[in-house]
């Protein structure tokens, strides 16, 4: 492809040499081309969890994923899109957004490449991660296994390659919209730790998020009682949304209980699946996203000291 390009360019620009018009179109041409270099350069980073595939399930790592529209689904390759922050901005943080779908299938771009942006725009560092879905239609998966799995090993593999992308092994938080939430949750409150025999070495890390944001959650995962160290938590939900504002009131009471960070957010519209507010009526949900860069300064995430800059 870009032999014709050069070579047509070579063309334009005998021509060009004659007439004033061929000039002009010699230059939007010059432009088009290079804003589709620049375009195809920006193609974000795929990277699958595993090199041979999903453990006991190496054999279907080759099956292609189906997308339409707002969905992605029959995932059986599990993988991390890389979005980097640009350099003038980027501060280390990193997150690895996890979109809903209701574990048949991932709200992709809205939940995902949406978060991504808004995320890089704060020169946080952003991985959108493809989970298996365990209750897509013939699933082989368990809800109460798989979907973990690959949280875990995202959060391990985004750890071990760290210098890689630039960003900071221990400002590494974790983002989830309703069933993504789920998976935050799976991930959240254990102990985070690998296997220290691991023939891997991924597999060694440790998995645990430094921080979680959790959009209108779902109930699966949040334990009975958080534990101490259960990661500071930002929650958003709609207080119209049955299905997920019980489970975000429920993890801020037990997260007041214990007296560990939390802060949360009720909306009185919006109900169920606002995604980052760039599609709805309502003005406070649009600028929902600011709460969530607010809470990401005040909470010392995006300075090189971390933790260590939280402000009481």
């Amino acid at each position: 492809m870009l032999k014709h390009i050069i070579s047509i360019n070579k063309c334009l620009m005998r021509i060009a040499k004659t007439n004033k018009l061929m000039k002009k179109i010699m230059l939007l041409f010059i432009t088009v081309v290079l804003s589709y270099q620049g375009f195809s350069q920006e193609k974000p980073e795929v990277v699958h969890l595993w090199k041979n595939g999903a453990p006991g399930f190496e054999n279907r790592k080759d099956e292609p994923e189906q997308a339409q529209d707002w969905w992605v689904k029959n995932i059986h390759n599990p993988s991390i899109t890389v979005f980097p922050a640009s350099k003038d901005k980027a501060t280390g943080a990193a997150i690895l957004v996890c979109p809903g779908g209701g574990h048949k299938a991932l709200v992709y771009n809205s939940e995902g490449v949406d978060a991504a942006k808004f995320l890089n725009g704060l020169g946080v560092t952003a991985f959108v991660l493809k989970y298996r879905l365990a209750r897509e239609e013939n699933s082989p998966y368990d809800l109460n296994i798989h979907p973990q799995q690959d949280a875990y090993r995202a959060m391990r593999l985004i750890r071990s390659r760290a210098s890689e992308w630039g960003v900071d092994p221990n400002r590494l938080g974790i983002m989830g919209f309703s069933a993504g939430g789920e998976v935050v949750a799976s991930v959240a409150y254990g102990s985070g730790d690998g296997d220290s025999q691991a023939e891997d070495p991924v597999d060694r890390l440790n998995g645990k998020p430094d921080f979680q944001i959790l959009i209108y959650p779902g109930p699966l995962g949040i334990p009975d009682e958080v534990p101490d160290d259960a990661p500071p938590a930002f929650m958003i939900a709609a207080i119209n949304d049955e299905c997920c504002a019980p489970p975000a009131v429920d993890l801020f009471r037990k997260y007041f209980k214990k007296g560990l960070s939390a802060e949360c957010h009720f909306y009185s519209v919006g109900a169920h699946a606002f995604n980052m507010g760039y599609r709805t009526e309502y003005r406070s949900l649009k600028h929902w996203p600011d709460r969530l860069a607010d809470w990401l300064v005040d909470n010392g995430w995006l300075s090189p000291e971390g933790k260590s800059d939280l402000k009481k």
